[in-house]
């Protein structure tokens, strides 16, 4: 337990004397490398967390919280009561929207250029509530009719087909029918009406979208659709809330909530988290043990002083708790102020990063090479408890030794040439 008379000592020998002013400069540096390593590592971390929330928003804007599959097949069998699932899903109070959907894998072509797509089928009156694809319409109409076999495609997809609003394009299916012509691939003619862009080159490349009734019509599913799609009140409760509505359900159905759709590639996300957590990490461990050498190097000037203060009663673990003390300070005041610099950098990064862009008339992050532009940020506050207490920890553990080595100064030893 530490008396006032330890923490006095302690605080005192934090501020060198005259002649040893080089012990003055490396005890600063020890904080300054401090503050710079929690600094960095709240403002990585933050930045990594905006990342991950802005994949996140810009796949679920995609598709959806939760999918509603009948039991049967390797992807769910045909659903052909939809109307009365909806109805029921909806009737769950954390669920904001449902839409019915035809999912279907097609060759794309026009002229001599052919591409493998993802052909969607949506109902565009109920889609707007579980998603954001026509929202992300940059080029021609959002709107698409029932008959008039419209598709909206991504932006990359319309690139590589070389086509605009207006053009017509051919949708092959895998699956044959047997005609007096022999087995042809099944296949229709849609116009372009509208190009989307959604900043995410897996959906801009390969997605193309069409009303409800016309994908069901070329995949044959007339009246009945793939699946449904779900939205919650809180994207985040999806995997508990999934299976609730799952049972809530009349029959046989599945919920797939989007975490287990996406679980590589948020896994893979996390992943990154945490070894850039850890490399950061080994940066304040470096300067905390930096509070080692400080401390070494105290106790080689302060034999004397130690000696003194051994005659006079003080204890040997009252002489470890003074070492204790000055170490604990240094981390202490290097972590504080790393902490605040670390704020402030997370939750300004987004005006601090444009402004040196401007200054430097250059771009870190151009838009037409990275899905995201800007560099977003998202301060969490128990990343920050996660890293002060670190910091503290790693700062306390640095003193040990150099404390334990002043608790064994001979006081007859340290005075023989004085």
């Amino acid at each position: 337990m530490f008396r006032p008379v330890e923490l006095f000592i302690g605080l005192r020998y934090t501020r060198a004397r005259r002649r040893a002013h080089f012990v003055s400069f490396i005890t600063l540096t020890s904080m300054i490398g401090i503050a710079l390593g929690v600094a960095a590592l709240i403002t990585v971390i933050s930045v990594m967390n905006g990342f991950e929330r802005e994949l996140r928003e810009r796949i679920l804007g995609m598709i959806s919280h939760a999918e509603i599959h009948a039991q049967g097949g390797a992807t769910g069998g045909a659903i052909s009561d939809w109307p009365a699932v909806i109805e029921r899903a909806e009737s769950h109070p954390r669920v904001l929207g449902a839409a019915p959907f035809v999912d279907g894998e097609v060759m794309v072509a026009r002229g001599a250029l052919v591409s493998g797509a993802l052909l969607r089928g949506i109902d565009p009156q109920r889609e707007p509530r579980v998603s954001e694809v026509l929202a992300h319409v940059v080029a021609g109409s959002d709107q698409l009719e029932a008959g008039e076999y419209g598709v909206i495609l991504g932006s990359a997809l319309a690139r590589e087909l070389r086509v605009r609003v207006g053009d017509r394009i051919t949708v092959m299916t895998p699956e044959a029918r047997i005609s007096v012509a022999g087995i042809t691939p099944r296949m229709r003619r849609f116009t372009v009406t509208g190009i989307f862009e959604v900043g995410m080159h897996e959906y801009d490349r390969t997605l193309a979208v069409a009303h409800l009734e016309d994908v069901a019509r070329l995949q044959r599913l007339e009246g009945s659709v793939g699946g449904i799609r779900l939205k919650f009140d809180d994207m985040l409760a999806a995997p508990w809330l999934a299976p609730e509505v799952a049972d809530g359900l009349p029959g046989r159905y599945r919920v797939i909530d989007w975490t287990r759709q996406h679980a590589n590639f948020f896994r893979a996300v996390q992943t990154e988290k945490t070894v850039m957590f850890v490399i950061l990490t080994l940066i304040v461990a470096v300067a905390a043990f930096n509070i080692v050498s400080t401390l070494v190097m105290v106790v080689r000037d302060k034999q004397s002083d130690i000696a003194i203060l051994r005659t006079l009663g003080l204890s040997p673990r009252s002489v470890m708790a003074v070492f204790i003390v000055q170490g604990a300070v240094i981390g202490f005041v290097g972590t504080l102020l790393g902490l605040i610099g670390g704020v402030a950098l997370a939750l300004n990064v987004e005006t601090i990063v444009p402004s040196i862009e401007r200054l430097l008339n250059f771009e870190f992050m151009p838009a037409d090479v990275y899905y995201i532009s800007d560099l977003p940020s998202e301060l969490r506050v128990d990343d920050v408890t996660r890293i002060t207490v670190l910091a503290l920890i790693l700062s306390l553990f640095a003193t040990l030794y150099p404390a334990w080595r002043a608790a064994r100064t001979e006081p007859a030893e340290a005075l023989r040439y004085e």
